[in-house]
């Protein structure tokens, strides 16, 4: 029995990669001090890991952008367009295919699975062909400075043409990745690895036969041509192909015993588990973060052993720890009795260790460390606030009338046509502008107590004063505030709505340098006081435009948070959605006509099965129209949703019954446009003409075109000209210029179109 772990989190305690990458980016640091500086941030993640009993040491997870990235750059699938960066070293063209360069799209984001993390679409253009080798590097780079065997960690090849674009034929596609993928093991094997961690998440998707005999065939030719020690990792939910699985000829497969518990034990008690291979037994969540029931985790264990001997179990998390933040240890601002029952990654590797101890040594030797946790979950279930009757209450008295808008949308779009008497093309943005160095430290210093409330809203006025302007001298149709107080779009609200708490340092990665800290909620939520109407009312009280309401809709407050355990999402969302509906109701008392209520995470938090896809979708459109449904017909509300493909959910979406609905299409839009053209989308709609996340801006004309094709699918009247995502990230500079081009490619259509 040995403890392995599958993945650690990259950015740092302290997030130092980020602040690593950005330096690297403004020209701060060299090339060659930057590579140090970031292997000795690896390092030190292997020593630590070691340090809390990791016995199988993961290399080769740690990525400078992402590990999809990754795998697709040592394959060489470059696309044509990035050709003319190729003679400017291997780093600057890895970092061009993630963050764009001038005049060259940056390849498309999308959500990890069902997660919060965005990977790298690859892009097939050319025949893979091992190109670099990452793992090995990395393997080599842990032997020399621990004196360690690890265990490569790799995504599989199955998963990489699941997540790929491009290519004519997936089956072909699957093929051509055997070779390079097979001289890219037999490296390893040559180098020494013991063990080389494949994940393939993508089986616990739903598989149609085909797929099912291909992976067969990849994982009979790489051990077979390499002779490799292959342990096939799977997470995010059950195998949906177990007795083919387990009779391919890998050395040991990895099971997620959190999320996959029910159907992954089932198949076990079912079929059994081979004899020959390993089982690593995902018992410890890598993506939430309440303690584990010590208790009920040891049980299971011992199950386990009914289908397997303890000398081929290996304890792991059930995926890995990159989505959760490093440490418990520096949270001191959380109440007592739910800082203890919280457990990041490294909490995470001492339960494993606990779990060994208990298993191998005897349950007495860590009889304290059992009963500690069990004390800390019970505390938690008496902790104030965990139940509020009022709120229970209230969603069980709900009606049918309050999830539905007294007009239809047809009828409405003509009542808001008239009232906001807004021109063809509407320009807007999405919400956010730059918040600044200034800004950053005087939120800062006022989180510290060195200025008053007063002079922290002042300044925050000030800042929107300043932004109505310039928006008004752009040209923009549709204002925001800006978003200056809010240092995130779940967390400024969890701060202000109770059952929620916030972590002085719990960031997680969500792509390259982003960070977000997300918020616990924990407890029964509402609406304790105002959470936009001041700063919103101020803004409008400016101009004569209208101003966007923006907020942040129940599905993202709940998947973009660490979310409790013991209440269904379901009334969850409900009660974030009773507390949204009482702020749009103030907000429409203001005077506000347009509010956003943003839902990012509707489409990534789609499950992964499709048998449970209708119920997910029902529940989740009837939370966010409890949240809106409540508003006159002549209020248009709007939503945002970003990085993911929208086809599967696009009923449900109009189901939703917003009025305008705005998407990422920067570096996606084709087939996006597409996908809405093939589903005869009604509403209005708002398609991203520049990637906010690229500091490298589209001309004017390119805007142009891509507006154009648009309109070949949607009449002048329904089409919105935006952004596609916030502008948090960018520049004072590059939002204002991206912003005054994309105005003037308005004007330009709306020319052309004689309106």
């Amino acid at each position: 029995m040995r403890i392995s772990n599958l993945g650690y989190p990259r950015i740092g305690e302290n997030r130092e990669l980020k602040w690593l990458l950005e330096a690297y980016w403004e020209g701060k640091l060299e090339e060659e001090d930057f590579r140090k500086r970031v292997f000795q941030l690896e390092e030190n993640h292997w020593r630590r890991q070691l340090a809390l009993g990791v016995e199988i040491l993961p290399v080769g997870d740690f990525s400078l952008y992402d590990h999809v990235l990754d795998m697709a750059f040592a394959l060489g699938l470059i696309p044509q367009r990035f050709e003319p960066l190729e003679k400017e070293g291997s780093l600057k063209l890895y970092f061009a295919l993630a963050r764009g360069a001038e005049g060259i799209r940056a390849c498309a984001l999308k959500k990890w699975f069902d997660t919060n993390y965005h990977y790298l679409v690859p892009e097939w253009e050319k025949e893979p062909r091992l190109a670099s080798n990452p793992y090995l590097e990395a393997f080599r780079r842990a032997k020399q400075a621990l004196g360690v065997s690890g265990k490569p960690v790799l995504l599989g090849p199955f998963t990489l043409m699941k997540l790929s674009r491009g290519y004519k034929d997936w089956r072909e596609a699957l093929e051509s990745l055997l070779s390079p993928y097979a001289a890219l093991l037999e490296q390893l094997v040559e180098a020494g690895a013991e063990w080389v961690q494949i994940d393939e998440p993508a089986l616990v998707l739903d598989l149609e036969r085909p797929e099912i005999e291909a992976v067969e065939k990849v994982y009979n030719y790489l051990v077979e041509n390499t002779k490799v020690r292959i342990m096939l990792q799977t997470y995010f939910g059950s195998l949906s192909c177990y007795p083919e699985v387990m009779r391919l000829p890998v050395a040991g497969v990895g099971l997620d015993l959190v999320s996959g518990r029910k159907h992954n034990l089932a198949n076990l008690e079912h079929y059994g588990f081979p004899k020959d291979k390993v089982l690593g037994a995902g018992l410890v969540n890598g993506r939430n973060v309440w303690r584990t029931d010590i208790k009920a985790a040891l049980e299971l264990v011992k199950y386990l052993t009914s289908f397997v001997s303890p000398d081929r179990l290996w304890l792991q998390p059930s995926c890995s720890l990159l989505h959760l933040p490093v440490s418990v240890a520096g949270e001191k601002g959380l109440p007592p009795e739910l800082k203890n029952a919280l457990s990041f990654a490294d909490e995470r590797l001492k339960e494993l260790r606990i779990l060994k101890e208990a298993l191998t040594r005897g349950e007495e030797t860590v009889r304290e460390e059992i009963e500690e946790a069990s004390r800390a979950r019970q505390a938690l279930d008496a902790m104030p606030g965990r139940v509020v009757p009022a709120v229970r209450r209230r969603v069980s008295a709900l009606g049918e009338e309050e999830f539905v808008r007294s007009v239809p949308f047809e009828e409405r779009q003509q009542l808001q046509a008239e009232k906001l008497n807004l021109s063809p093309l509407p320009t807007t943005t999405i919400g956010s502008f730059p918040q600044t160095p200034t800004l950053r430290s005087i939120r800062a210093r006022f989180r510290r107590g060195e200025i008053s409330k007063q002079e922290y809203r002042e300044f925050i006025r000030q800042e929107i004063a300043r932004w109505i302007r310039i928006q008004e001298e752009i040209g923009l149709d549709v204002l925001v505030h800006g978003e200056f107080e809010r240092s995130d779009m779940v967390e400024f609200f969890a701060a202000k709505l109770s059952g929620f708490a916030l972590t002085a340092n719990g960031w997680v990665q969500s792509y390259g340098s982003r960070c977000v800290k997300p918020p616990i909620l924990y407890g029964d939520v509402w609406r304790r006081e105002s959470l936009t109407v001041a700063e919103t009312s101020y803004a409008q009280s400016l101009t004569s435009k209208p101003v966007k309401g923006i907020l942040t809709g129940p599905v993202t407050m709940i998947k973009w948070s660490f979310v409790r355990e013991d209440l269904e999402e379901e009334q969850i969302a409900y009660q974030i959605a009773l507390a949204l509906r009482d702020e749009i109701a103030e907000l429409e008392k203001e005077g506000i006509r347009i509010i956003q209520v943003d839902e990012p995470a509707f489409r990534e938090a789609l499950p992964l099965k499709k048998r449970e896809r209708p119920q997910y979708l029902l529940w989740s459109a009837q939370a966010f129209r409890l949240a809106t449904a409540g508003v006159k017909p002549e209020t248009q509300i709007h939503t945002h949703m970003c990085y993911a493909d929208l086809e599967e959910v696009l009923p449900a979406l109009e189901g939703m019954d917003p009025d305008v609905v705005s998407v990422e299409a920067a570096r996606g839009g084709a087939e996006l446009v597409e996908q809405l053209g093939r589903h005869g989308f009604r509403r209005g709609i708002g398609l991203g003409v520049f990637d906010v996340h690229s500091p490298y801006l589209p001309q004017e004309e390119e805007m142009e075109r891509f507006l154009s094709r648009v309109l070949e699918v949607f009449p002048p009247d329904r089409l919105w000209v935006n952004p596609d995502c916030g502008l948090k990230t960018r520049k004072e500079e590059e939002a204002v210029e991206a912003l005054r081009r994309m105005v003037a490619a308005a004007r330009r259509l709306r020319a052309r179109l004689g309106r």
